[in-house]
């Protein structure tokens, strides 16, 4: 799933949840409960096979999809430093999964197993673009629906 679509629910996880540590870890669980859905994702081909001098353009695209995130939450939130942090929370995994291309170590190589085969196991399987992209557009809308409110 792409940052924009965790980001934005992540932070109406914390704006929505009174409990700081309960937003918190709940922003964090939110991320592996949304990667369960059908799903699209941008290519980021370069960075995931170590061609970092091919990679400005994948780099480009994550920090392009990031910064509207934060975006739309600045435009549509509260602005609560709860909000951003959760927000945050919310693409850790996804952060985890980065930094074992860099350290390999045996806690991110157990991560990345989790959370790339058991949670993604809908990646491979047969299903339109159109539902794994219905699916980002309705956490989205909701998302955005839950920040304003």
């Amino acid at each position: 799933m792409i940052l924009l679509v965790h980001l934005l629910f992540g932070a109406a996880i914390g704006s929505k949840i009174e409990y700081f540590c309960l937003a918190l870890i709940l922003a964090f669980l939110s991320h592996y409960f949304l990667d369960l859905f059908p799903h699209t994702e941008y290519p980021i081909e370069n960075i995931k096979n170590n061609q970092w001098q091919k990679s400005l353009p994948d780099f480009l695209r994550v920090a392009t999809d990031f910064m509207l995130g934060i975006l739309i939450i600045f435009l549509v939130s509260e602005n609560s430093l709860k909000i951003y942090i959760c927000s945050l929370l919310s693409v850790l995994p996804d952060m985890l999964t980065l930094l074992n291309k860099f350290l390999n170590t045996n806690l991110l190589k157990k991560h990345d197993n989790f959370h790339l085969k058991k949670i993604h196991f809908l990646k491979d399987k047969k299903i339109s673009q159109f539902w794994r992209f219905l699916t980002q557009v309705t956490v989205i809308v909701v998302s955005i629906l839950l920040l304003k409110s």
